[in-house]
């Protein structure tokens, strides 16, 4: 029935008759459940969760329509999302990923640096609230990237890590310094949100492509740094990356700041050693 549902919904977004005829199970990450579907003819990757959970669906949707409307680094195209029975379902485009070589990577950094030239007269934020994991995260509208990024960012994931018992001493000191540490002139980018090596890749032809975002308006340090936290890209993508847009002095100091705030979430998302890497960056951040 779910599926005979989902058929329906893909037939009426795209005007073409869908029946899936093939269904396999895929890695959805390790939040949602993964499916590819066929009909013999055409593929699509469908993400399930909890009914509960449909707007982190229709959130990450818009944010990959909003990418993939600035027609600058390939995305899955969001094809339809809703509920049947007690799931939730976003239906993409399917994406054969291959692994893709050094000019894949060049090109990978390019066209981010082209994403993020992108902006917002809002100033930092987006229109609505998504996910960064499952962990909500707050968009509202800010016009200085500090306010922004001390209470949105690292103030909201401070709050829910206080409530799960973590312990940070020197909180309250580093939250006061940021507008100290992020003086250097931002222009609100469109960033992806959460750009570790698990949501970027290359398709069997070589493209680059980015999936799973948790977009928003922000400095566009906080994609680059992220790429750095878990093993880091290619030096070809840096080097494609500050070929279209060198990165501002002081990056460096600063992206250990950005990468707190995954570290606050991973803390909250799955606990364990999260909390005492979160204390060591604080005291280097304020070292």
């Amino acid at each position: 029935m779910m599926w005979t549902e989902i058929d329906a919904h893909i037939s009426q977004a795209t005007s073409e008759k869908f029946q899936s005829s093939q269904r396999r199970s895929v890695g959805g990450g390790c939040i949602n459940q993964g499916y590819s579907i066929s009909d013999g003819q055409c593929t699509y990757f469908v993400k399930f969760n909890q009914a509960s959970q449909v707007g982190m669906f229709e959130a990450e949707a818009l944010g990959l329509q909003q990418m993939y409307q600035t027609a600058t680094i390939r995305v899955p195209k969001p094809i339809c999302w809703g509920t049947a029975g007690n799931s939730s379902y976003l239906v993409l485009e399917w994406l054969e990923i291959g692994s893709g070589n050094t000019k894949s990577w060049e090109e990978m950094g390019r066209k981010l640096a082209v994403m993020h030239k992108a902006t917002s007269s809002q100033g930092f934020g987006w229109d609505i609230n998504n996910t960064i994991g499952s962990t909500p995260q707050i968009n509202t509208w800010t016009a200085d990237w500090a306010e922004f990024y001390a209470k949105h960012r690292l103030g909201y994931q401070f709050q829910l890590a206080r409530r799960k018992g973590g312990h940070f001493p020197q909180e309250k000191e580093l939250l006061e310094a940021i507008p100290e540490l992020l003086t250097h002139k931002v222009q609100p980018s469109f960033v992806h949100g959460d750009l570790w090596g698990g949501n970027a890749g290359c398709t069997v032809s070589g493209e680059p492509v980015i999936f799973d975002p948790a977009t928003y308006f922000g400095d566009r340090e906080v994609d680059i740094a992220m790429t750095e936290l878990f093993g880091g890209f290619s030096a070809a993508f840096y080097r494609g990356y500050n070929e279209v847009w060198q990165l501002d002095e002081g990056y460096e100091q600063r992206k250990t700041v950005y990468n707190l705030y995954h570290i606050l979430n991973h803390f909250n998302l799955f606990g364990g050693g999260y909390l005492s890497q979160a204390n060591r960056m604080i005291a280097q951040i304020l070292g």
